[in-house]
C-alpha cells in the first residue's frame, strides 16, 4: 500500500538509473522500471519519468514529437504551427492505461514530421536547428502546450507519479530500446506538474538529474546569449541546453563539455602538467558561465550513448556497472543489482569524473 511507505524528505534524492545494451540490441522496459522502483523512497510521487532509444525504428528518419496539452484549443494552435512549419506523416494519441494513482493527466499526442522543405530552405538553418528553434517556440508562446520529447527515433514518457506508475500508465513493457533513462523525483523548489517532471529534452538530448544547481541563474543568463529560451524556470532545463550549446552548436568533445561543467578545483589544476592545465584553464575562461555550481548527479542520454556525471566533490550518489553486454548507472548498487545481480564489474566513479557508455562502433557522444 502507498500509505504504509515512509513519507520523510530523503536529502540525497531523487532516483536516477539507465541501461544501455552496447551492442544496440532492444530490450522491453520492464527492466529499467523495475530498476527505478527499487529506488521508491527517493521520490515522493511528484514527478517520474523515461527516456527511451530505438523506440521507433519505423520512424527512424522522422523527428518523433511528443507534447502536452492542456485542453483542445492548445493543441489546435500547436497543430496550425507544425502544419505550417513541417510535413506531419503521422498524429495520434499516445497509448496509456487506466492507473488508479495517476490523476488527471494532460491530452498526450504525437506527431512524426519532418521539416517542411521550403521553410527549412528559408530560414537558412541547418535541419536540427530548425527543429530546436520551433520546439522552444512553442514551449515559450503556445500557452497551455509543452513540448516533451522531439528527437529521432526516441521519446519521453512522463508525468506526475511515482516512476514505476508511470511506467505503467505508459505502457512502456510494450516498448523496447536500446538505451533507458529513467528518474524519480523529489522537487525542493518547483512545483510537481506533467511537464517538470524529468527527463528534460532538446533533440536527441534527454537529462535525468539528482541535485539543484546554485548556479542556474548565471547559466541562464549564459545560455539567453545563444538564443535558447530558458521557459521552465528549472536547473535541468539548462543543464539540457547547455550540452546542447557545447556538443551540437560547438561542437566540442564530451571530455571538453565535463571539464566545462564540472571543472578541475584550482588545487587539482595546479597538480595537472603544462598543457593539461593550460586546457583546463583555456575552458574555464571561454565557458565559466557553464560551471554547475551545487550537487548534481545527471544522465545525459543521446543516440549514441549516455554520459554519467556527478558534482566535482561528489555530493550525489552515482554507481556504474557493466557485464558482457550492457552498461548500467543508478543513484544506488541495489537498483543495478535488481535488474543485473552479478555485474562483471562495479564501480562509484570519483566527483567530476565522466563514466562514458557508447554503442559499438561509435567513437563519441
Amino acid at each position: 500500500m502507498r500509505g504504509s511507505r515512509p513519507t520523510e524528505k530523503i536529502m540525497s534524492g531523487c532516483a536516477i538509473s539507465g541501461i544501455l545494451n552496447r551492442r544496440g540490441k532492444c530490450f522491453s522496459g520492464k527492466e529499467i522500471m523495475d530498476s527505478i522502483a527499487l529506488m521508491h523512497d527517493r521520490s515522493n510521487g511528484l514527478g517520474g519519468g523515461f527516456a527511451a532509444y530505438g523506440i521507433y525504428p519505423d520512424h527512424k528518419d522522422e523527428y518523433a514529437i511528443h507534447m502536452f496539452y492542456d485542453d483542445l484549443e492548445a493543441k489546435e494552435k500547436v497543430d496550425y504551427f507544425l502544419n505550417r512549419h513541417f510535413v506531419i506523416l503521422v498524429s495520434e494519441k499516445i497509448p496509456t492505461r487506466e492507473v488508479e494513482a495517476i490523476n488527471n493527466p494532460p491530452i498526450i499526442w504525437r506527431y512524426f514530421v519532418r521539416p517542411d522543405e521550403r521553410k527549412l530552405s528559408e530560414s537558412g538553418l541547418e535541419e536540427d536547428e530548425y527543429v530546436a528553434q520551433s520546439v522552444m517556440n512553442i514551449n515559450a508562446n503556445y500557452r497551455g502546450a509543452f513540448v516533451v520529447s522531439s528527437g529521432k527515433n526516441m521519446g519521453v514518457f512522463k508525468g506526475v507519479g511515482y516512476p514505476e506508475d508511470i511506467g505503467e500508465f505508459y505502457k512502456l513493457e510494450e516498448y523496447e530500446a536500446y538505451l533507458w533513462t529513467a528518474h524519480g523525483r523529489f522537487p525542493t523548489n518547483t512545483p510537481g506538474w506533467w511537464g517538470g517532471a524529468h527527463p528534460f529534452t532538446l533533440l536527441d538530448w534527454s537529462i535525468v538529474h539528482n541535485g539543484e544547481i546554485s548556479s542556474y541563474g548565471a547559466n541562464k543568463r549564459y545560455l539567453e546569449m545563444f538564443d535558447y529560451k530558458c521557459t521552465m524556470q528549472t536547473d535541468t532545463e539548462a543543464i539540457t541546453y547547455l550540452f546542447d550549446l557545447m556538443l551540437r552548436k560547438h561542437n566540442l568533445p564530451l571530455e571538453v563539455a565535463v571539464k566545462a561543467v564540472a571543472a578541475p578545483l584550482w588545487s587539482e589544476v595546479e597538480r595537472m602538467d603544462d598543457e593539461e592545465a593550460k586546457l583546463v584553464k583555456s575552458i574555464r575562461a571561454v565557458y565559466g558561465s557553464a560551471l554547475l555550481n551545487g550537487p548534481f548527479s545527471i544522465i545525459l542520454g543521446h543516440k549514441d550513448g549516455f554520459l554519467a556525471l556527478n558534482d566535482r566533490i561528489k555530493l550525489r550518489p552515482l554507481v556504474v556497472a557493466e557485464d558482457e553486454e550492457r552498461t548500467y548507472v543508478a543513484s544506488e548498487e541495489a537498483a543495478i543489482r535488481e535488474i543485473c545481480s552479478k555485474p562483471e564489474k562495479l564501480w562509484s566513479p570519483r566527483g567530476g569524473e565522466p563514466v562514458i557508455g557508447l554503442l559499438e562502433g561509435r567513437s563519441g557522444v
